[in-house]
């Protein structure tokens, strides 16, 4: 599929979408960043034509780490912006949309664009991100869940989920 990303005038505009993906273990978050080489970042890529940023999320999701299980959790939906030159493209402006998602999965088999992943605890992570946008993305996202009591509160509906709506008689 064609990939998002359009000129404005000399600078590509590119949207992508991923996720702050995180599981509990023993009462504790842990939260899942990729080693891209040269920076440590969430699962995130850009959206295919006539996509959502929702769908995008998931597909990049099991695309960079085989999860395919994902619940959405509250309604944290946030955008980063940011603008970067790549010697094949030129300058570049980005949207990424991020979600909370919570995940059973431990087992990550990373993409080749992946040298290795971690999953950690939210100091630990705050340390380990690269860029400073994405600490704030992680702050803000931690600081959602914990306003939450700490409980997850997970959004209702298949259309949160990572994984295609059942039929009504399924539901149950």
């Amino acid at each position: 599929m064609k990939k998002s990303g359009k000129k404005v005038g000399k600078v590509r505009q590119e949207e992508s979408a991923g996720f702050i993906l995180f599981r509990e273990v023993a009462g504790q978050r842990w939260y899942l960043l990729l080693n891209y080489g040269k920076h440590w970042d969430y699962a995130k890529g850009h959206l295919e034509k006539g996509e959502t940023a929702w769908q995008a999320a998931v597909r990049e999701l099991r695309e960079e780490t085989g999860i395919r299980q994902v619940d959405r959790v509250t309604r944290f939906q946030r955008e980063m912006f940011y603008e970067f030159y790549s010697k094949s493209k030129g300058a570049i402006r980005k949207v990424v949309t991020y979600f909370i998602g919570c995940t059973q999965t431990e087992a990550v088999k990373v993409s080749e664009e992946h040298e290795g992943y971690e999953w950690l605890p939210f100091e630990r992570a705050m340390e380990r991100l690269t860029f400073e946008n994405a600490r704030e993305m992680l702050a803000a996202a931690h600081g959602a869940l914990e306003s939450k009591g700490g409980r997850l509160q997970r959004a209702v509906g298949p259309e949160q989920r990572g994984e295609p709506p059942r039929d009504a008689d399924e539901r149950g």
